[in-house]
């Protein structure tokens, strides 16, 4: 019972059920489920769920998606090992998705595990980059740098010679521009988001649905705010941010996440009227990324507190239930 109130008591935006079913498969193996249904098949269902925000969905299959890929992981080959990290590597973005870190980490070591028994660079690269991201949620940003380096240098060694290769590469870069920026490493920040820039320029505007790492030229414009954002710069973040549009990006989960970066520019920038605008249209793609992301409901509740009178104020609390 004081398991399910401390739960209960930390405001999470999902049923602290789900929550409870996703530590007790993390206590072990989880048992499979018994679905029919064909590993990657359920994967790429799991995907889905998370590109369109269904955050209770998603950790409602959680359990039933890693038993299962736990099972067919038992022929030991590096395409089932390779699978089972992406399972644990989707865990983990989830996970950090609520704020649920303490799990995430669980979920990213086993991720990295299983990707170095599968030999392949590239779920080395997932897993590792979502390892970086909960490291630098823990406040350890140098490790959490030193992960994602070496993570771009497995890549690079490959010579990206394919799209999936480059799309990677570019990837890991993002991610060690906005996690030297969080750690106030101008420098690194910004000439990273450049390298990123130039590894993107080969890479196709829509990038397709299967690829690990959907990284495209737009894409990086949106790291690009987020890593002004981190360093304190919000008329850069906007500038950075001024040319993209939701139509550029493939998933719902991006097209939100487009307008919740802008929102946090403005916010920095003390522009009530505009943060709250990007939120409310960030509602209207994907309710999950607003009401589901702690950092993104604190702004909400700021701005109820500091500006209720504010144009779209009212309207974006209500929405979320704040």
């Amino acid at each position: 019972m004081r398991r399910r109130t401390l739960l209960a008591a930390a405001g999470t935006a999902v049923p602290a059920s789900l929550l409870l079913a996703v530590d007790d498969a993390l206590a072990g193996t989880p048992a499979p489920s018994g679905n029919a249904a064909r590993p990657d098949a359920r994967l790429a269902r799991a995907r889905r769920m998370f590109d369109a925000g269904q955050h209770t969905a998603l950790l409602r299959d959680l359990p039933g998606l890693l038993g299962d890929a736990h099972d067919a992981a038992r022929s030991r080959t590096d395409l089932d090992h390779a699978r089972l990290s992406a399972c644990y590597t989707l865990a983990t973005q989830i996970l950090v998705k609520i704020g649920r870190y303490d799990r995430a980490r669980i979920t990213a070591d086993r991720a990295t595990t299983y990707a170095s028994l599968s030999g392949s660079p590239l779920a080395g690269a997932a897993a590792a980059r979502e390892l970086a991201i909960v490291l630098r949620h823990q406040d350890q940003a140098a490790a959490a740098q030193r992960l994602v380096l070496d993570a771009a240098a497995d890549v690079e060694a490959t010579g990206l010679r394919t799209d999936a290769q480059a799309a990677a590469y570019a990837q890991m870069l993002c991610t060690t521009s906005y996690t030297a920026a969080r750690s106030g490493d101008r420098g690194q920040a910004l000439a990273m988001i450049e390298e990123a820039r130039r590894a993107a320029r080969r890479l196709p505007a829509m990038p397709p649905d299967s690829r690990l790492f959907r990284i495209s030229p737009a894409a990086v414009d949106l790291y690009a705010v987020g890593v002004h954002w981190a360093l304190g710069d919000a008329g850069a973040a906007l500038e950075a941010g001024r040319g993209l549009r939701a139509d550029l990006f493939p998933t719902a989960e991006r097209k939100s996440r487009m307008h919740t970066d802008l929102a946090r520019a403005w916010w920095q920038w003390g522009k009530p009227e505009q943060t709250a605008q990007e939120l409310l249209a960030a509602m209207r793609v994907s309710p999950g990324e607003v009401r589901d992301r702690p950092a993104i409901r604190e702004m909400v509740d700021s701005l109820r507190s500091r500006h209720p009178h504010a144009a779209g104020v009212r309207e974006l609390a209500l929405a979320v239930g704040s």
